[in-house]
């Protein structure tokens, strides 16, 4: 038996996110029809990040292990042909059958990106969030500051949320602006659920001035959800790579 490790992107648009769901179309859902189908195995793969509906990918993870004597780096390119245009393998190669894209320390890079001017661009409208308002973004940096580092995270993450421990690290968080596009870029080990989404919509209630950057603190140790800003839209969101310490 062995374990190939696969680097996926994907544009969320079109799928009820990663995970597979009852009578939904899924990135994982497709993933392993088409696997079973190359591969003519029942193939189950193990994804690295859930991301929800609407998120899109240029390097999400997964593993799988298979009986097939294909080489791994081979996988990717005839995988590629049984799956839908909107879902590219990247990569594929072998690790270790001890190897898990969940459990093995990693640090996974997010991305939001805000359109922002007056007028909408259709060719933006389904990777990112349009916001007509001027953004302080400045006033966004300062306050993302407040995040960085190991906090407890239960005013960023849903009322959903079932897991008991809240605490996250977040490694690095920039807002940057290139043209009209804002970039707010946040790598951590680990995020809550729609913890980054909600992140985006607190630092966007920053920037038009609605929140001032020093509430942060306030914000966080209120561990409260109702003291944060909004969740942002999915399809703002993208999730760029997860960076392994250890892979074999």
């Amino acid at each position: 038996m062995r374990r190939i490790k696969l680097e996926i992107a994907y544009d969320g648009t079109n799928y009820h996110g990663w995970q597979i769901q009852p009578n939904e179309i899924t990135v994982e859902g497709v993933i392993n029809q088409a696997l079973s189908k190359l591969l003519q195995e029942d193939i189950a793969v193990i994804g690295a990040s859930r991301t929800d509906a609407g998120v899109h990918a240029k390097g999400n993870v997964a593993v799988f292990d298979t009986e097939t004597r294909i080489p791994a780096e081979k996988i990717c390119l005839a995988l590629n042909q049984h799956l839908p245009w909107d879902i590219r393998v990247q990569s594929s190669v072998e690790v270790s059958e001890n190897f898990h894209p969940r459990k093995t320390k990693s640090k996974k890079i997010y991305e939001y990106s805000i359109l922002n001017r007056s007028i909408s661009l259709p060719t933006e409208r389904l990777y990112s969030y349009f916001v007509y308002y001027n953004l302080n973004i400045d006033a966004m940096n300062e306050a993302a500051q407040f995040l960085v580092g190991e906090h407890d995270f239960k005013s960023f993450c849903s009322v959903k949320t079932q897991v008991l421990d809240t605490v996250r690290e977040i490694y690095h968080l920039d807002v940057k602006k290139d043209g009209y596009m804002i970039r707010i870029e946040i790598s951590g080990s680990g995020f809550l659920y729609n913890m980054v989404r909600i992140i985006a919509g607190t630092l966007i209630e920053v920037g038009r001035g609605m929140i001032a950057p020093q509430d942060m603190t306030r914000i966080l140790k209120g561990l409260d959800r109702s003291l944060a800003g909004p969740t942002a839209p999915a399809h703002g969101l993208s999730l760029s790579r997860i960076d392994y310490d250890r892979e074999r």
